[in-house]
């Protein structure tokens, strides 16, 4: 045998390997041009990710593959296309990635709470489904809701006294937090140990977090190096110190012998299935870990998604003041002289519903679904997207597509009179809380603030914009930074001014 006949046989596997890879990647979804190391970082910018991907859906489809690192990510920006993976591959597209971050693993709950697909995540969904987020349960916190509304009227009627404007931002925020403290932890966000500032400080650390990347998960080698330089790995640790600081302290306050309470909290509730579970002999293992992993669950997507919707619903109503009159004169014609809007009443105001809709639509608290990932090989429009692949679903870019929606930019409510599309997972246009088995479990509980809180400010006051301003100066771009949720850049300030039937 010749030196290059022998050559070539040691290079044949070599060049099989290489063929077999480039012909299975034929048929991958389209994708801008990488750079090495970084892939497609560089193009994702310094703002928003949703903005970013929706500018590049527009040259490389619905249907996008981006190397962002050594992360293979496909990005999702059509309801067709998240009808096939959500619902034609729902078990394929179940599982979460296991991102590997400086920080997040040094406290193992967060495994629990956004854990991979499999027989204990099964388990652990029934259990809380069943214990924590059935329509009968959310139903039982009603009297808080309710309570926490009312204090917000008071406060406002005392504003309307005077016409003083108020931070409508901060009031919502401060009270969808004291509805979700109470109702998960058992005491008050307002005046708690864990003051208000630190509280909002880890809320929002919490969501940049887990909205963001850190490097090691992208870049292989160097990328824990980067971290550490940048302070991303010292802020992580500290965001996960303090919520695990805080999630002892309210588990701690709990166990102590001879707690006054006024009703069972969520937290009531896992310490009691942790007790009957261990009774059970082990059938599903059900610890401290798993109840700060569903706590920080309750934490990340309880407190500033309901907020974040009413904050702009208020503000698209004051930039649509028909909107805004239709929707005082169906909620004032149904309470009358009652002088609060009860849960009792929210099935009677299909205008406010429609208005919750189209808020959803335009402004969806959270625009990128919380990342999944594909457990084996799927066909997305007609494209392969392998097996270990990240999925990200673009619900603002789907909300605002003129293939779905006529005139994708106005706000009206009206374009769900007769539409059959809601949010509940079927319709893959409105798709805010996701779809299957993965769908967000918290939806009742946003349904029961948004509308309770919502219907309640529209019956109570005629509101005014401070002095000056008119509608064309109400600012409506959205944060710039990025996160997992997002807002209104500039808080929305108006003046109440009380109704008198």
């Amino acid at each position: 045998m010749d030196l290059s006949t022998l050559l070539l046989l040691l290079l044949l596997p070599l060049f099989l390997i290489f063929r077999n890879k480039k012909n299975g990647e034929k048929n991958l979804p389209p994708s801008p041009p990488k750079l090495p190391i970084i892939g497609n970082l560089h193009q994702l910018g310094n703002g928003p990710h949703h903005l970013s991907y929706k500018k590049m859906s527009r040259k490389y489809g619905p249907v996008m593959l981006l190397h962002l690192g050594k992360l293979k990510t496909v990005v999702i920006s059509s309801a067709e296309a998240a009808k096939q993976a959500y619902k034609d591959n729902d078990l394929a597209c179940s599982s979460r990635p296991l991102f590997e971050g400086s920080g997040r693993l040094s406290y193992n709950y967060f495994d629990v709470a956004f854990a991979p697909y499999g027989e204990h995540w099964r388990n652990m969904k029934k259990l809380i489904i069943l214990e924590l987020f059935s329509l009968k349960r959310v139903q039982s916190f009603r009297p808080i809701r309710e309570y926490e509304t009312n204090v917000v009227m008071e406060k406002l009627a005392e504003a309307a006294a005077s016409l003083t404007p108020v931070n409508l931002t901060d009031m919502l925020y401060t009270l969808i937090a004291n509805v979700t403290t109470k109702m998960s932890f058992g005491f008050e966000y307002r005046g708690s140990d864990f003051d208000e500032e630190k509280f909002h400080e880890v809320v929002h650390g919490t969501e940049a977090i887990l909205g963001s990347y850190a490097y090691s998960e992208l870049i292989p080698g160097i990328g824990w190096l980067l971290d550490r330089i940048g302070g991303r790995h010292a802020k992580t640790e500290q965001v996960f110190c303090d919520l695990d600081r805080f999630f002892q302290h309210v588990i701690d306050d709990h166990l102590k012998p001879g707690r006054e309470r006024s009703h069972d909290d969520m937290i009531d509730v896992l310490l009691r299935m942790e007790k009957e579970q261990a009774a059970k002999g082990g059938e599903v293992e059900f610890t401290k870990v798993n109840i700060k992993g569903v706590l920080l669950n309750l934490f990340a997507g309880g407190v500033s998604t309901s907020s974040i919707t009413l904050n702009w619903a208020m503000s698209e109503l004051m930039k649509n003041p028909r909107v805004m009159k239709k929707a005082q004169e169906e909620v004032r014609k149904v309470v009358g002289h009652k002088g609060r809007v009860t849960e009792t009443e929210l099935s009677q105001l299909p205008y406010i519903n429609m208005i919750i809709k189209e808020t959803l639509r335009k402004h969806p608290p959270a625009p990128l679904l919380i990342p999944r990932e594909t457990i084996s090989d799927i066909t997305l429009n007609g494209y392969k997207v392998p097996a270990k692949t990240m999925l990200q679903v673009n619900v603002w870019a789907i909300g605002r597509d003129p293939n779905n929606f006529k005139d994708p930019e106005e706000f009206y409510p009206e374009r769900f009179e007769t539409s059959p599309f809601d949010y509940k997972g079927t319709h893959f246009e409105l798709l805010l809380f996701g779809s299957g088995r993965r769908m967000c479990v918290g939806m009742h509980v946003a349904e029961m603030n948004i509308g309770t809180v919502l219907s309640n400010l529209v019956y109570g006051f005629d509101w005014k914009l401070p002095d000056g301003m008119s509608r064309e100066d109400l600012n409506m771009d959205e944060m710039d930074h990025v996160a997992l949720t997002v807002t209104k850049k500039v808080p929305l300030h108006l003046v109440p001014v009380k109704w008198n039937p």
